[in-house]
């Protein structure tokens, strides 16, 4: 993510990570497809952490949503189709993704199979969360029953340096009952230097003076735990690409 709204056909994006400094990537689930992800997540997640429908509306967050690929199939794997004439369960669910690339996101609200449910927005969390709060405020809530953060740290991380990151936690974490968060581990920062780098581009701007290093998903989750009334509750295992899917909530 970045503090501009870069777009990855403007960027020249396809499908070399390098040519995707903030990780907007043009065609990312044509290489990292949903069901990476989904294979490992319980359809009945929010059954368990306490979400069993009726008459409560139950409020999902994607950060850096990109295309909206993911949001759809994660929203289809968690909610019920409803029984034929009752719209009653899914209804109630409603999912917000979002994501800095004005064209992703334009595709991905072009896409939506959903859109009574699902709503995409171009939004850099990096610049302030008023219109996640603003959404929140639309439907009588204080936080979202659960935020996805999935391979979106390291891009903050890279781009807006230490503190950066520790702002991304804290701000995800003030608006969220439970956050599923897979931080990319250490590796993927030197690949991802090392192709822009190859592509003659200039370095990341924070990359040699990250003092966060080494196993970035403990960091994250000491941060959590430490600043932000957060716990440690379940870990999903590790995604293909060896990325833990962590879930915390709030204490």
């Amino acid at each position: 993510m970045a503090t501009r709204s870069p777009s990855s056909e403007a960027d020249g994006g396809v499908n070399d990570p390098g040519a995707a400094p903030y990780g907007n990537f043009m065609n990312y689930y044509t290489f990292n497809p949903p069901e990476n992800r989904l294979s490992l997540i319980p359809s009945t997640l929010l059954q368990d952490l306490g979400h069993s429908g009726g008459l409560q509306t139950t409020l999902l967050l994607d950060v850096g949503c990109n295309s909206g690929d993911l949001s759809v199939a994660l929203y289809k794997h968690l909610v019920p189709a409803p029984a034929s004439g009752d719209e009653s369960a899914e209804s109630r669910v409603h999912l917000l993704g979002f994501d800095l690339d004005e064209t992703l996101v334009q595709r991905a609200q072009q896409n939506n199979p959903l859109p009574g449910n699902i709503s995409f927005i171009p939004l850099d969390i990096t610049e302030g969360g008023e219109r996640l709060r603003e959404y929140l405020d639309r439907h009588g809530a204080s936080r979202f029953h659960l935020c996805l953060c999935l391979a979106v740290t390291m891009w903050v991380h890279l781009n807006h340096g230490d503190s950066g990151l520790l702002r991304l936690l804290s701000r995800l974490a003030s608006v969220s009952q439970h956050l599923l968060l897979e931080a990319q581990p250490w590796k993927c920062y030197r690949s991802a230097a090392r192709r822009l780098r190859k592509l003659g581009r200039s370095d990341f701007d924070h990359f040699k003076t990250l003092k966060v290093r080494g196993d970035v998903a403990e960091h994250a989750r000491e941060h959590l735990e430490r600043n932000c009334g957060m716990e440690l509750v379940q870990s999903f295992g590790s995604t293909a690409w060896d990325r833990q899917l962590l879930l915390f909530r709030r204490r």
